[in-house]
């Protein structure tokens, strides 16, 4: 009989926590703690309808059996299709906090035949962890022998690509001057080249807004929310838009994040933001690194002048409260010392880190290679001189283009090819980083663990490895 499956990725570090998913006539509970993942089927023998063949997946989330929240989507057992219900954009997807002290992150890819690698199965992320707002400071209390130990001994959460988090930036420039635009945004003529061998230029402008969905939006809640997952070290790439856009007026002449040529958040909005945070939270530290991957020379760069004047702006507020740090100022000093001089805004330009990125290597669907890399580049020779270890967890199928074509063809806010690989990618990178980064990474170099849509799980396991470093 007809069916369609849901691959479903759970992660609890709450205690008295259960999540609960469920199709027609199947039900499973979760409450063991850590990872884990398995398999239900919508199918058409289960759906007591005799024409309407739609079930509904759901998942709820308990907390000491109370229930915390309850997402759903109607599949069709089928056609495959999901629809309605509370996960049919990735931006209805947001980081649910429950009280003071626990945060559910969650999303839903929504797959179709399984073309091109793609999975043939939804797949669905859920994490209840802790609200890391104050991680640092319950690991590192003020007083505590932990401030005498190194900035180095920590490993922090980093959301990739920070700024693509909304379509807001992109769609101005989309509704200023249309769909033709997009070709200049994605700034890659081979994959431009291939997707116009599949659909007309006219076509191309009616979906430019799922394809720069598909191709550019890595994250989906705020910056502030990110920072409540335990977010702490951040890659930003401000640049002008590209000099093509900016006569347009589509968007204030200003710094954004590029992805390519497709702008993001503004940057004065990411430092305003930051320093909020860290006036608000005092013991926590966040390290930013400005980064130009990938930026078209169109996007002209700032100019050191041009930096100081955003930080300068945004610093305005913390009335010497904040001191910005350096590379050195992170090698150098302790905890407790960046705390006593202010310097909880570490700030760095282009340094050399070691990253476990390849183009290779993170081009894939299912994670394995990137798992298979990390040990060959996290050596001692290899992390000898760096300024710190980047450890990227994210696949990047934007890199495979025949599952990206196949992605923008069925495009929709939930077929990002980005969101395909990230409950399947997470179940092999995150348990190899809990297992591993303490033996591979020693304890001398600040740790970054990378990831897109930025999740609970991710944040934990980070903040479980300084717990174990900071114990060295």
């Amino acid at each position: 009989m007809p069916s369609k499956g849901v691959h479903v990725f759970t992660y609890i570090a709450v205690p008295g926590v259960a999540i609960e998913i469920s199709v027609p006539k199947q039900t499973i509970r979760i409450d063991q703690r850590q990872f884990w993942n398995g398999s239900l089927e919508v199918e058409t023998r289960n759906i007591d309808s005799f024409f309407n063949k739609t079930g509904r997946f759901t998942f709820k989330v308990f907390r000491n059996n109370n229930l915390v929240t309850e997402q759903w989507v109607d599949v069709n057992a089928i056609t495959g299709n999901a629809s309605g219900g509370t996960m049919d954009s990735i931006a209805n997807t947001p980081s649910v906090f429950h009280g003071p002290d626990a945060i559910v992150t969650y999303g839903l890819y929504e797959a179709g035949a399984g073309r091109e690698g793609l999975p043939n199965r939804h797949q669905c992320y859920v994490t209840v962890t802790p609200n890391y707002a104050d991680w640092m400071g319950h690991l590192v209390p003020s007083g505590s022998s932990h401030e005498n130990k190194p900035f180095g001994r920590l490993v922090l959460p980093s959301a990739h690509d920070v700024g693509m988090n909304s379509m807001q930036s992109s769609e101005a420039v989309l509704n200023k001057l249309g769909g033709a635009i997009v070709g200049t945004m994605i700034h890659d003529d081979k994959l431009l080249a291939r997707i116009t061998d599949a659909v007309s230029g006219p076509a191309i402008k009616l979906i430019a807004p799922n394809i720069i969905y598909s191709l550019a939006i890595t994250q989906k809640d705020s910056l502030d929310t990110m920072l409540q997952i335990g977010a702490r070290y951040f890659e930003f790439r401000p640049a002008h838009c590209h000099k093509v856009i900016i006569p347009s007026k589509a968007l204030p002449d200003r710094l954004y994040f590029q992805h390519a040529a497709i702008p993001g958040m503004d940057y004065g909005a990411f430092l305003d933001g930051v320093v909020s945070f860290l006036l608000a939270h005092p013991n926590e530290i966040i390290v930013v690194q400005l980064r130009w991957d990938g930026v078209p020379p169109e996007c002209a760069r700032p100019d050191d002048d041009e930096q100081r004047q955003y930080l300068n702006e945004a610093l305005k507020k913390a009335n010497g409260q904040i001191v910005v740090g350096s590379l050195e100022d992170m090698h150098r000093s302790t905890i407790g010392q960046l705390r006593r001089d202010k310097k909880r805004l570490i700030m760095m330009v282009m340094v050399d880190s070691l990253s476990t990125y390849t183009d290779e290597g993170n081009a894939t669907l299912n994670g394995d290679s990137i798992v298979a890399a990390f040990p060959k580049i996290l050596t001692p020779e290899n992390q000898r001189g760096k300024a710190f270890i980047n450890i990227q967890c994210q696949a990047t199928a934007t890199n495979i283009p025949k599952a990206v074509v196949v992605s923008i063809l069925e495009a929709g806010t939930t077929t990002s090819c980005i969101l395909a690989t990230k409950g399947i990618a997470d179940s092999k990178t995150l348990p190899w980083c809990r297992d591993n980064v303490l033996r591979t990474c020693g304890t001398e170099l600040m740790v970054a663990m990378m990831n897109d849509f930025l999740d609970g799980a991710t944040a934990d396991v980070a903040v479980q490895l300084s717990r174990q470093r900071l114990e060295k």
